[in-house]
Order: C-alpha cells, then structure tokens, then sequence
C-alpha cells in the first residue's frame, strides 16, 4: 500500500490532486463496503450454485463469526483483487490520480479488516471501538438484516438499517 501511494505520489501533478485522490479514494471505500456487504453477502439467490457462492463468500462466516480464519478475506483472493483495482485506476485516472485513488480504497479496505478482525477477536475497550463492535455484534446476533456497515457505522443510520 506505501508503495502504491510513493508510485501514485510521484506521478500527481501536485500534493492537492495527490490528497484529494487518496482522500477520494479511501472515503468511497466505505460506500462500497456497505453497499457490498448489505447486497452482495446477504443476496438471496434460488439456485444452488449461486447459494453455494454466497456462502462460500460470507455465509461461513455468519456460521463462524469468531472463526479467526472466516474474518478476513484470504491473501490468495485479495490481492489479486487489488491488482484489478490498481490496474483498472490507472487506465482509468493515470498513474497519479487513478494510483492514489486506489491506495485510499486499499488503505479504506486495509483499515476495514483490521477492524472487522479485532470486533471478533479483541475486547475493543476504547469507547469508539465498543461501539463499533456493539453494532457488528448486532448484525451477527441479533438481526442479520441490519447493522451492514463495519467501520463507518454512521451509513446503517444514513440508509435506515441500523437496528433501534
């Protein structure tokens, strides 16, 4: 990921584009972890194979949620992933803007799992991070319709799913 942001840095015409692409990049990030987790992990499919998609996806890991191998996504997925995404900014924004934007939406992702994996695995004793565990605990075993957002909780409130 530093290496990302130095390539993508050095090829921004100016330290302003260089921050509004990251900052850019690492806020969209966000979004597309909710709107991922909310549509993507809990799609109710009817044939067995896209079932057997979903849950090879994310369904293991509501059976298992404190399955320390079930709360990140393996290496051997992710990145290659992030080559796609790497790939794709760049032909899409150039090496600076498109590089940097991804570095934010890697460093978004990176951050995420951090979290995701410390709310299943650590106490969490700081106030803003009890609450975030709280709201994914919630998710896990309370209402699996609800509760979609990991990090940036405030988008269950933003779109009306957070549990009351």
């Amino acid at each position: 990921m530093l290496v990302l942001l130095i390539v993508g840095g050095k090829a921004s015409h100016s330290y302003g584009t260089f921050l509004l692409a990251t900052g850019s990049g690492f806020a969209v990030w966000f979004v597309v972890e909710y709107f991922t987790h909310r549509f993507l992990f809990h799609l109710q499919l009817r044939s067995r194979i896209g079932q057997a998609l979903i849950f090879m996806l994310h369904g293991n890991h509501h059976v298992q949620p404190n399955h320390p191998l079930r709360n990140l996504m393996p290496l051997g997925l992710s990145i290659p992933l992030a080559g796609l995404l790497w790939a794709g900014g760049v032909m899409i924004g150039g090496m600076g803007n498109g590089g940097c934007f991804v570095a934010g939406f890697i460093m978004g992702y990176v951050i995420y799992d951090v979290v995701h994996y410390a709310c299943h695995q650590f106490p969490m004793r700081l106030p803003v991070l009890r609450s975030i565990k709280k709201h994914h605990v919630q998710h896990h075993y309370v209402a699996p319709e609800s509760n979609f957002a990991i990090t940036a909780i405030f988008l269950d409130r933003v779109f009306r799913t957070k549990i009351h």
